[in-house]
């Protein structure tokens, strides 16, 4: 009886933390610790066995899964149309100084909060090439 009160809660916390995050991370063990569960039920007391079933499962599991999930998860990134100011030119409307996490820049009709890509204080009234996005920044490098 007690290698079934452990195996209910090896699943209720494998489910628990399945539910907690973003991605699949512990459902494998959570099929592991069914399978384990039953074998509980039916050899109270076969330890090993439990433990070796529910080791076995879960990597079955997750060999054969992994793949699966890995792909449907890492789908391409789609293009968005801010994606077409990499590459253009812009002008500095506020300094760029990422250790003071502060910085504006205009392309186009567009003002961006920016970062530079190497670090250095880029003054106001510069010309800086769009580098690429992180987030909502627009990481730029100064025009030569």
């Amino acid at each position: 009886m007690t290698s079934v009160i452990v195996w209910i809660a090896v699943l209720i916390v494998t489910l628990a933390l399945e539910a907690a995050s973003v991605q699949l991370t512990s459902i494998w063990f959570s099929v592991g610790s069914i399978a384990a569960l039953i074998a509980a039920i039916i050899r109270p007391q076969a330890y090993l066995a439990q433990l070796i079933i529910f080791v076995a499962v879960s990597v079955i599991c997750l060999v054969a899964t992994r793949p699966l999930v890995k792909r449907a998860i890492n789908r391409k990134k789609q293009a968005t149309n801010a994606d077409a100011v990499i590459g253009k030119q812009g002008i500095v409307l506020e300094e760029v100084n990422n250790t003071v996490g502060r910085g504006r820049v205009k392309i186009g009709s567009s003002e961006w909060t920016a970062r530079s890509l190497t670090g250095e204080t880029i003054p106001e009234g510069a010309l800086v090439n769009a580098v690429r996005i992180e987030g909502v920044k627009l990481i730029v490098e100064q025009k030569a």
